[in-house]
């Protein structure tokens, strides 16, 4: 992609995730603004004539809810947030539906639990439906299924949804809309002298640094979440913009090269799809401190994880979930599949692999992490 530092990345990408927040989408929790969700599906539809595919993540479920409920804070029960979303989530793909059938085009509805993306056959399926989706020329419009949904399985925020749909259908981009100009030096509604900044590589630890993490009343994403999700589309090879969703056919404008927000572009390398799916969509249930002769391994020679080179583990996991390996300074440098379980585990630390029969009675693998289950981060 020949992408400079006057023109948005956005001029090239074909594939394209689209993800508006609450406070977009329900003029900062007043109810649905039909006006901003009219003009993103116009924008959206005159992208899909110019050839593009574009997938709409869309939050404002639980918030429109809300407003129909006469709530005017945000609930903690998880029961109650499940109610606000069935509530809202009527109102909400309602409006949608109509704003693209307005322009001849088909909208289809995808809810997702984490749970989805984590079970492999099912993030197929998923990955299956949203091409099939996109090669019959509909939008699909996704939303988490906050009425389902428990805190052991939630994304958290649609910035994580956004950038695991962008790994899943493989997007040329991300375009994250927020009500902010962009990432800036520092929080501008608190300090004056903050500066946008305007271009940044995915996954540079500086760019978390002066994110922060403080999201608003209606939304639970702040900044932090929206660097994160980057990080987490490079993984595929996409590009990422933050930008204002109330600036005047945003999309459109980036789509034509105008430059708007803040571009954070993906590095060089990609990660190959099966190795995507294991360091975002399943859930991390334990973590294991290697020493430096392991994590050279990992890192510099592309081996597999073995017992000896493990110094502590900790959580509750079983055999064959995820867990995080971590170097002395407690930095997460890994993530992977595990051959044994967490006591089975404690039991061979810093044991050769020769020996692990002799410490359980029997051997499953040599290795705690083969090499083809485990993904740098």
């Amino acid at each position: 992609m020949n992408s400079t530092p006057q023109e948005s990345m956005i001029r090239h990408s074909k594939r394209l995730v689209v993800k508006v927040g609450s406070a977009l989408v329900t003029n900062a929790g007043l109810g649905l603004d039909h006006q901003a969700l009219t003009g993103w599906a116009e924008q959206i539809a005159r992208l899909r004539n110019d050839g593009r595919e574009v997938v709409l993540v869309s939050s404002g479920a639980i918030a429109e809810g809300m407003q129909r409920l006469g709530w005017t804070q945000r609930p903690h029960a998880l029961h109650e947030l499940q109610a606000a979303a069935a509530v809202g989530q009527m109102g909400l793909v309602q409006v949608y539906e109509s704003c693209f059938r307005g322009h001849g085009l088909l909208a289809a509805q995808i809810l997702l639990t984490h749970e989805d993306l984590a079970d492999r056959k099912r993030y197929l399926n998923a990955r299956s439906t949203l091409r099939t989706l996109l090669g019959l020329g509909a939008i699909p419009v996704i939303n988490e299924n906050d009425t389902v949904a428990i805190d052991e399985i939630r994304f958290g925020d649609n910035d994580t949804l956004a950038a695991l749909v962008t790994n899943l259908i493989e997007a040329d981009a991300l375009i994250i809309l927020t009500d902010q100009q962009g990432l800036y030096s520092a929080d501008p509604r608190k300090d004056p002298a903050a500066t946008l900044v305007s271009d940044g590589i995915a996954g540079d630890p500086w760019l978390e640094t002066i994110a922060g993490s403080t999201g608003s009343a209606i939304a639970r994403g702040g900044m932090l979440t929206k660097i994160t999700a980057a990080k987490r589309a490079a993984r595929s090879g996409a590009h990422t913009v933050i930008a204002s969703g109330r600036e005047p056919e945003v999309l459109l404008r980036l789509a034509g090269g105008e430059k708007l927000g803040t571009q954070l572009l993906a590095g060089e390398g990609t990660v190959a799809a099966r190795k995507q799916w294991l360091a975002d969509h399943l859930q991390v249930r334990g973590q294991l401190t290697l020493d430096d002769g392991a994590v050279k391994a990992l890192t510099v020679d592309g081996k597999s994880l073995l017992p000896v080179g493990v110094t502590a583990a900790s959580g509750a996991f079983e055999r064959g979930e995820v867990v995080s390996c971590l170097d002395g300074s407690g930095r997460e440098i890994a993530r992977g599949l595990v051959n044994y379980s967490y006591g089975e585990t404690c039991r061979i630390l810093r044991t050769p692999s020769n020996q692990i029969e002799a410490r359980l009675g029997y051997v499953d693998e040599s290795e705690l992490i083969h090499r083809d289950n485990l993904v740098l981060l």
